[in-house]
């Protein structure tokens, strides 16, 4: 069921920790980001699970293999992209990818076929015959991970991988991103960019001062922070103050008929309120549900502005 399992994963340099116990359980075919300030061990974990450095401590299972005893089969498993692109750009697009193929072993006929295949794929045939080195910002991130998926892997290390993109290239990678785990790969993804991780992601875990401080779906860790609200607003003063008067904590506005209903957004919540309503023959004109976003939940756990 899970494409990485992580207990009790330690890691100092020296006299700083920077990982401190940390349990991670991320399931096939699904994306779990991890976000973080800077410094807060989102780099380090990424770099002990796909086996670039070893831990201290724990124990961590990729797709089903020990990272420790069995080394090699992760490594055969697993894909990763680092911030920055790690294409040749002497090369041109289509060289880096059979080049890729080279170092998997491919037989040349399906090296060939799969440079094809994925040059299509991120839309690059235009540019295959052209020095990586010529490519945008947006056109080396979709080579790179295009040369990541050479040899199709399982489980796939995606480390900010939209950094420095404008937004059409970054709407753009989080299309190719989807479309992965529809092909049932699984994604962990690190990110500086909240809104990046809330449309993403399955799961999600926020990491600080070396610990992770809550985990669990976007919408589960919206509801940790206090604010959310139900706003309902009226085509006459007269309904306001009967709503108001129904909704004893709510807050109003006279002047634009809305009253705000505090609630954790939730649908049981969003029921009861709908009961409340009806029972009392009320009707509101208008109805919307507000929750506190990602950075509301980032800053309530860090106590920082940034999410690197």
């Amino acid at each position: 069921m899970y494409a990485i399992r992580a207990t009790g994963l330690r890691k100092s340099y020296g006299d700083k920790l920077v990982l401190d116990g940390i349990d991670l359980e991320v399931a096939q075919g699904t994306i779990f980001s991890l976000l973080g300030p800077n410094g807060a061990g989102k780099t380090t974990a990424v770099q002990i699970l796909s086996t670039l450095i070893a831990a201290d401590g724990g124990r961590i299972e990729v797709a089903g293999h020990d990272v420790v005893k069995e080394a090699d089969a992760v490594r055969a498993a697993i894909g990763v992209t680092g911030q920055f692109a790690a294409v040749d750009g002497l090369l041109t697009g289509e060289e880096n990818l059979l080049l890729m193929a080279d170092l998997h072993h491919l037989p040349r006929p399906e090296g060939r076929r799969r440079t094809a295949e994925l040059l299509d794929r991120f839309d690059l045939v235009e540019a295959a015959g052209k020095p990586a080195s010529t490519y945008s910002g947006g056109m080396r991130r979709r080579l790179d991970i295009a040369m990541t998926l050479v040899g199709r892997p399982r489980v796939i290390f995606l480390d900010e991988p939209t950094t420095g993109l404008d937004p059409r290239s970054r709407h753009t990678m989080w299309q190719i991103i989807r479309r992965q785990v529809a092909d049932g790969v699984t994604i962990l993804l690190t990110t500086q960019y909240l809104e990046e991780a809330d449309q993403l992601a399955d799961r999600l875990a926020v990491l600080h001062e070396s610990r992770i401080v809550a985990q669990g779906t976007p919408e589960e860790l919206k509801r940790l922070v206090p604010g959310g609200h139900i706003r309902l607003r009226f085509s006459d003063p007269g309904r306001l103050d009967a709503a108001a008067g129904l909704f004893g904590q709510s807050q109003r506005d006279d002047d634009g008929l809305v009253l705000q209903v505090p609630s954790d957004g939730s649908s049981s919540s969003l029921r009861a309120l709908l009961d409340r309503l009806d029972g009392s023959a009320l009707e509101a004109d208008e109805m919307s549900v507000h929750t506190p976003d990602l950075d509301d939940v980032f800053f309530a756990l860090t106590g920082k502005d940034g999410a690197r």
